[in-house]
């Protein structure tokens, strides 16, 4: 573990830096990807996310070392929230929560947002409850990985 991870959760977020997220993130930005999602997106997804520029697309770091990232596109009458991880020794210490703050900060206005995420995934579903995310309903099968439904959330 690193020695910026192995610091406690109150003085990581005091250094925790959230920023644009940039190319010269995406070999870190991959390895946190693989080991965070069972289907995890190509080189190329994020390449197009980040080429994007109506898009919000954030990276946190403590020093150099990236501890997690948000991608988040926009279409006409809505923002649409396509990926967010953190390293999963990072998980629990605020990272998740500082790009979420910064994402609606930066996309609040008069377009909502939304969202799926797996119905199995209840830590992530509490964290979006807690920023006034609200369930929409369901698409059944949605991850082609395990046929796993996805919860359908919106913020408004």
């Amino acid at each position: 573990m690193s020695e910026i991870l192995s610091r406690e959760p109150s003085e990581l977020r005091q250094e925790l830096r959230v920023r644009r997220l940039a190319y010269s993130d995406l070999p870190a930005v991959i390895a946190i990807e693989r080991r965070s999602f069972p289907t995890p997106w190509s080189l190329a997804m994020f390449v197009l996310e980040l080429s994007k520029p109506s898009g919000i697309c954030l990276a946190a770091s403590a020093g150099d070392e990236l501890l997690g990232y948000v991608v988040c596109s926009r279409y006409d009458q809505v923002w649409h929230l396509m990926n967010i991880a953190v390293a999963p020794e990072a998980r629990g210490t605020g990272v998740a929560g500082q790009l979420m703050r910064r994402l609606i900060d930066e996309g609040r206005g008069a377009l909502p947002f939304t969202l799926e995420v797996r119905v199995s995934n209840h830590g992530a579903i509490g964290m979006y409850e807690r920023f006034g995310f609200c369930s929409a309903g369901v698409r059944p099968r949605y991850y082609h990985d395990n046929g796993e439904d996805a919860l359908i959330m919106w913020l408004d």
